[in-house]
């Protein structure tokens, strides 16, 4: 498997990469790229990315840590980007079980981390990625000190929920997970016309997401499986339990998108609401690709992220938020 990075000319690649294959406990190999900070590092941020994207969707914030001081590291998770897909048609978001991604965060802290990586660590989670980090970091086994988590997967914006979480349970027990979702399709939602995508109000980011995949389709992921939709409901449900927030001690800052239509955000408000540790800031007028949008909201999120990282231990996640209201 032939592991490499690939630029556009609307998004070229960060200066000097590092890209390697990691092997996860169950034999999966693992796109991996990683950047040193330009100068004394301040610690290393974990981008921790979201359902169908991949490294090349980063570049902007990889610079944008970079500037700041950080070595970065960026995964490629199972079934997505360049790492390897484990069903026969590979444009299809599949995973069996979400636990399955500890396995490739496992992977990522012993190959990389602990080898490569100048602590502090800390971890910076968009969607499905921040809803996975969230799940290691209840078990008790981050190993990042600190989390930010933009518009995270902690609910979805369901109609008719019951009825539809019943039948992707009854699919996924009747031997359908494979099968994609019903209306889903194998293209990219990062393909999907400017005028029709949920996810930014940024006409230029989109256009340059968008050529990335078009120049290499190989990275593509369209719509998610039964199997995946019915392990996310899992996981999400376990987020509505109230204990879990109070249970996840770790200091969290969790950056909301006011205009989300792809989780819910009001439910993410109730989540923060409920951690010991934690706080949210809901930036208005934001799509959910809060990192690949607009100039204003990207210096919200930015603002938020500077008041809260690095932190001290002595330091309360208080301090974060009063920065952030004084805005």
């Amino acid at each position: 498997m032939q592991i490499d990075l690939f630029a556009t000319p609307g998004n070229p690649i960060p200066p000097d990469p590092i890209v390697s294959a990691v092997r996860t406990r169950d034999g999966l190999t693992l796109r991996v790229a990683r950047w040193a900070a330009p100068r004394q590092s301040r610690g290393t941020v974990v981008i921790v990315t979201g359902r169908c994207e991949f490294i090349e969707s980063y570049f902007e914030t990889v610079n944008d840590l970079r500037t700041r001081g950080f070595d970065t590291v960026v995964l490629d998770w199972r079934g997505q980007g360049q790492s390897d897909r484990q069903i026969s048609r590979p444009r299809r978001g599949h995973v069996t079980n979400f636990n399955l991604f500890q396995l490739d965060l496992a992977a990522l802290e012993a190959q990389i981390l602990r080898p490569f990586a100048p602590k502090p660590w800390f971890g910076l989670g968009h969607s499905m990625g921040a809803a996975i980090l969230l799940d290691q970091a209840h078990s008790g086994q981050s190993p990042f000190e600190r989390l930010v988590l933009s518009a995270p997967m902690i609910d979805l914006p369901l109609r008719f929920r019951p009825a539809v979480e019943t039948y992707i349970a009854i699919a996924a027990w009747t031997g359908f997970g494979h099968l994609m979702v019903p209306g889903g399709s194998e293209n990219s939602v990062f393909n999907r016309p400017f005028e029709d995508n949920e996810l930014t109000s940024d006409r230029n980011r989109h256009a340059r997401t968008s050529a990335v995949l078009k120049t290499n389709p190989a990275l593509t992921v369209g719509a998610p499986t039964i199997a995946w939709t019915y392990s996310a409901f899992r996981l999400m449900k376990r987020f509505r339990e109230p204990r879990f927030a109070m249970e996840t001690l770790i200091p969290i800052l969790i950056v909301a998108a006011g205009a989300d239509r792809v989780v819910d955000t009001a439910a993410t408000e109730r989540f923060a609401a409920r951690l010991k540790t934690g706080c949210c800031l809901t930036i208005p007028g934001a799509r959910h690709e809060i990192l690949k949008e607009r100039d204003t909201i990207r210096s919200q999120f930015w603002a938020a992220f500077d008041a809260f990282i690095p932190g001290h231990a002595e330091e309360r996640v208080e301090r974060a938020q009063s920065a952030i209201l004084k805005r």
